[in-house]
């Protein structure tokens, strides 16, 4: 039985590796000047040291050129190309014909991968880009389970087809948005988007004989987020997308942080996992990802959605409250080393929200959804070891020793606090 790749984002080499260590198979990445996240903090060295950990340890680096390219922009991605064929990338993501052609002409041998950017939606389109030369199709956001199906049982057999399963969607077709350019001109198809979708709007109406006479509308007390949506959510949908045997099931997100990361990687790791192994044993009907969704909704979020993979005509799509938080949890600290000189079960963690004795918190662990959950009994001041009440996070990357009543606990490991 065929188990799919679990492909996560990675925004910067320390993502990269949470990514792999909570069950990613492989990273996609890009560098600021040619992808579609210009804010993502990998440069060309960072990625190479990405790719080299990531071949270290059996894992793979995807990395995105997909911009819409102007003619300026080709010296650039002629030396981009050449970078990532000297340091190995396992395929480069592209949409733009142009690119894909350049990327055939200096390095031939590069695997080549169709952003969601280029918007195939048909059998026919995958078999145009596979006969280009293309090695995986990235599919339209937007289609439905019916034509997955369609076009997984009439590819050609050596075409890999891959597929978004949780993460923002783009209030345009497959994100090609001309909004954020008319609005803060600023391109979201050269990688500068400003989610223009996201803003709050007023909608304002003028008498016909008095133009300068403004008044606003609100036709209810939601009508303002007007072009936000809510982030995708297939993991009921993971018996189902696993039995059509997709080949790489992809999380969005190249800009979240480490706790969403970690969280999000973890579930589908361990949900996909476990439906793989009930089935083996011919008891899928035993799957239920209600705990999995539980465990999705700890993480700062918009509302979910399925799209349209189960009903094409499905319209809880939007998200009119424009929120974007979780009452509940949020991210605490992340363990950098044990430290021995306090005691036993000391950590140093970099803190990522306020911490105070007496929080309860919870540590993510990458195999299981089992988790242990401790109250802070004792802080320390990192620099002079001094017992502390609580800590408020400033500069990034600020540390502080904690006590936690667990025996060897790795670096990077994601601690959640219950708010």
């Amino acid at each position: 039985m065929k188990i799919p790749e679990l492909l996560a984002p990675a925004g910067s080499i320390e993502k990269a590796k949470i990514a792999f260590m909570y069950g990613a198979d492989a990273v996609y990445a890009g560098t600021a000047k040619l992808s579609l996240r210009s804010r993502a903090e990998l440069n060309i060295d960072t990625l190479s040291e990405t790719i080299e950990y990531a071949h270290s340890i059996g894992k793979r680096v995807y990395v995105a050129l997909n911009i819409y390219a102007h003619d300026e922009n080709y010296a650039d991605i002629e030396s981009e190309v050449k970078r990532l064929k000297e340091i190995g990338a396992d395929a480069i993501i592209a949409s733009d014909v142009g690119v894909i052609a350049k990327i055939k002409e200096i390095a031939p041998d590069m695997q080549i991968h169709i952003s969601t950017q280029a918007n195939t939606v048909s059998l026919e389109s995958a078999k145009f880009w596979h006969q280009y030369g293309a090695k995986r199709i990235i599919l339209a956001r937007e289609l439905s389970k019916e034509k997955i199906q369609y076009i997984m049982e009439n590819k050609p057999k050596d075409l890999e087809i891959e597929m978004f399963i949780h993460g923002a969607i783009c209030f345009a077709y497959s994100g090609r948005c001309y909004l954020s350019k008319y609005l803060a001109n600023r391109c979201a198809n050269l990688g500068d988007c400003a989610q223009s979708c996201r803003w709050q709007y007023n909608i304002t109406a003028s008498e016909v004989n008095h133009p300068d006479s403004v008044m606003n509308i609100d036709f209810d007390e939601k009508g303002t987020y007007l072009f936000s949506s809510k982030d995708m959510c297939l993991i009921h949908q993971i018996p189902t997308i696993v039995d059509m045997g997709v080949d790489s099931l992809k999380i969005e997100g190249r800009l979240k942080t480490d706790y969403y990361l970690a969280t999000v990687v973890r579930v589908y790791r361990q949900a996909i996992n476990e439906y793989v192994t009930l089935k083996q044993k011919g008891n899928e009907k035993e799957f239920d990802a209600s705990k999995y969704l539980n465990e999705l909704l700890k993480v700062k979020t918009r509302g979910l959605s399925e799209f349209y993979f189960s009903n094409d005509s499905n319209q809880d799509i939007h998200d009119l409250d424009g929120k974007n938080e979780n009452p509940e949890y949020e991210y605490g600290a992340k363990i950098i080393s044990e430290y021995d000189k306090l005691g036993k079960n000391i950590y140093i963690v970099e803190i990522k929200n306020k911490l105070s004795v007496g929080d309860e918190l919870e540590i993510l662990y990458p195999n299981n959804l089992d988790l242990n959950t401790f109250t802070i009994e004792k802080l320390y001041n990192e620099k002079t070891n001094e017992k502390i009440e609580t800590i408020n996070p400033g500069i990034k990357g600020q540390l502080v020793k904690i006590y936690i009543p667990y025996d060897n606990l790795c670096k990077d490991l994601i601690i959640r606090r219950k708010k």
